[in-house]
């Protein structure tokens, strides 16, 4: 597996993770509401997740024989197609982040009634009979974001972006506090970066050093042999030979 992703070192997949826990806790900050498409936020998990991803799993189900920089090819590619296949089997949807489900209703039935005045709840979902669109609101408990998923096998695209349009543009409108999630994804962020960091100065610093013998000793360069003299006896050469009687 020379030169492929199970060679390389751990500390990279922990920087993308680390970024995205940081762009959220920023979105948790702001005083206003953040809605994001579905697309872009599985974008966003994605890229979160992509390098853990090709390293651990989908390198360990690649074959041995496959080395090198293709190797990397096929990891990325099937991780890229693992994303869109997941992507094209699913729902449209919004997610909204830092809002509560109970301060994203009201604004909900605002867009609704707008588009189609014969818009009736079940629950917590929306029907817009007028517009062939039906969607469920699903509060993630406390964590202070909805996600808004279509229903029914024949809902309309058209009637899908015009609502999700106007529901975008109505929750920057809205005033909430900081989320007190901030705190805790920030410090999420703050922990992976300091791990990826330490964790890189390791691996740089492993490189660096010579290499050990097998008992723990450092191995280092013979010194050159020296060389033997050309004639045996040379070295005598310059002495002083006794004077004969």
């Amino acid at each position: 597996m020379k030169g492929g992703p199970g060679e390389a070192p751990i500390w990279p997949a922990l920087v993308p993770l680390a970024a995205y826990f940081l762009a959220i806790g920023l979105i948790h900050l702001r005083r206003r509401p953040s809605a994001l498409a579905g697309g872009w936020d599985a974008v966003g998990i994605a890229g979160a997740v992509a390098a853990a991803v090709v390293l651990g799993p989908i390198d360990l189900v690649l074959p041995a024989s496959i080395v090198g920089a293709w190797r990397w090819v096929l990891a990325i590619g099937c991780f890229i197609l693992l994303v869109v296949t997941v992507q094209l089997a699913s729902r449209p949807r919004l997610v909204v982040y830092n809002v509560s489900l109970e301060q994203l209703r009201p604004i909900v039935a605002r867009v609704a009634t707008a588009l189609d005045p014969l818009a009736r709840w079940a629950g917590e979902t929306v029907a817009l009979p007028g517009r062939d669109v039906q969607v469920h609101l699903d509060g993630r408990g406390g964590m202070r974001s909805v996600s808004l998923v279509t229903l029914g096998s024949r809902t309309s695209p058209e009637g899908w972006v015009e609502f999700s349009r106007r529901l975008r543009r109505a929750v920057r409108d809205q005033r909430v506090r900081p989320s007190p999630w901030a705190g805790l994804f920030l410090g999420a962020a703050l922990a992976l970066g300091g791990l990826a960091a330490l964790l890189a100065w390791r691996s740089h610093g492993a490189a660096a050093e010579p290499s050990a013998a097998p008992g723990g000793l450092v191995r280092h360069a013979a010194p050159p042999p020296a060389s033997p003299s050309p004639i045996p006896g040379a070295h005598h050469a310059g002495a002083r030979r006794p004077l004969g009687p």
